[in-house]
């Protein structure tokens, strides 16, 4: 779909921001629709305009498509730290160390799950797009803990049901600055892109649904650790709705996060770890669940905040 191409706005735009518009009438993501925008390549009537400007029904557009990226493959690389904690006929259920990547995308050169997993002779589903098959949900790679791979087809259709219909438990442990007020509530913010870094998100009106249950476990000195319960899955969701409660991740910088507490606890990364993860197992139909404990990094931070007090 690369290339040069000139149509008029259909009627069904008029109004809407370049950005959400054209993503819906070139079937593109946002993101791309948000780059070729700021390169410049995108006209309406002869004019350059910018992502948030507003379309105009039977105006002249004008586009210059990207070249689609190249395949992105899953190189079969072991991967040292992740720990296959079950398996069976239908799942794989894993702890994944820091610094990992869930399956390979574009720009990112560093170990996955998914090669891991085929490094150590696993196989997985083969559902899905080539680069991430048997992947059902995901973590970011700064985050450590407890996920699940589908083995078999039957599996991976079942688990992505589950966590579409918002049926899969997942509970993280987080520290957080500061003291959440009240100490056990819920979240309920719309996130979507941040509209000035495209590698953040944040709340937003125009966002998807989401939704972060959480409940106050433990208050030190400058922080608080946190037990969450995620009724939804959206990418950062648990990172952008405290920041936005001015209670960041200890360690998140992108979010916000105080440079000095973190240097001072010794953490290079937000301390965020996916503690627990139950679900229907697909083949028996009974409720399981899996547990991660802390890793060295996040273990040793939450006992400088206990020796404070």
């Amino acid at each position: 779909m690369s290339g040069y191409r000139t149509l008029p706005i259909p009627d069904g735009l008029d109004g809407m921001r370049v950005d959400a518009g054209l993503a819906k009438l070139l079937g593109l993501s946002r993101t791309v629709v948000v780059a070729i925008a700021d390169a410049g390549d995108v006209l309406i009537d002869g004019r350059v305009v910018g992502k948030s400007d507003r379309l105009t029904a039977g105006a002249m557009l004008e586009i210059t498509l990207p070249a689609p990226p190249q395949a992105v493959t899953v190189q079969a690389i072991p991967v040292e730290g992740l720990i296959v904690i079950h398996e069976d006929d239908d799942i794989i259920v894993v702890d994944k160390p820091v610094g990992v990547a869930v399956h390979p995308s574009p720009g990112w050169t560093g170990p996955t799950v998914v090669g891991g997993l085929a490094a150590a002779g696993h196989r997985v589903a083969t559902s899905g797009a080539e680069e991430r098959q048997g992947v059902v949900h995901r973590l970011d790679v700064g985050t450590t803990g407890v996920m699940v791979v589908a083995k078999s087809e039957s599996a991976y259709s079942a688990l992505k049901h589950a966590f579409k219909e918002r049926t899969v438990d997942k509970v993280y442990h987080a520290i957080v600055q500061g003291h959440p007020d009240p100490i056990k509530g819920t979240i309920d913010a719309p996130i979507d892109r941040h509209p000035k870094h495209d590698y953040k998100f944040a709340v937003m009106n125009s966002g998807k649904p989401s939704i972060t249950h959480y409940e106050v476990m433990e208050a030190f000195r400058a922080a608080s650790l946190v037990e969450v319960h995620l009724e939804t899955g959206r990418t950062h969701q648990i990172r952008v709705h405290f920041s936005a409660l001015h209670h960041p991740c200890v360690g998140d910088l992108t979010y916000g996060a105080d440079p000095t507490l973190a240097k001072r606890l010794g953490v290079t990364r937000q301390w965020l770890h996916a503690r627990q993860l139950g679900f229907h197992h697909p083949g028996s139909g009974e409720w399981v669940s899996y547990t991660s404990e802390y890793p060295d990094d996040l273990a040793s931070a939450l006992e400088k905040l206990r020796d404070e007090g």
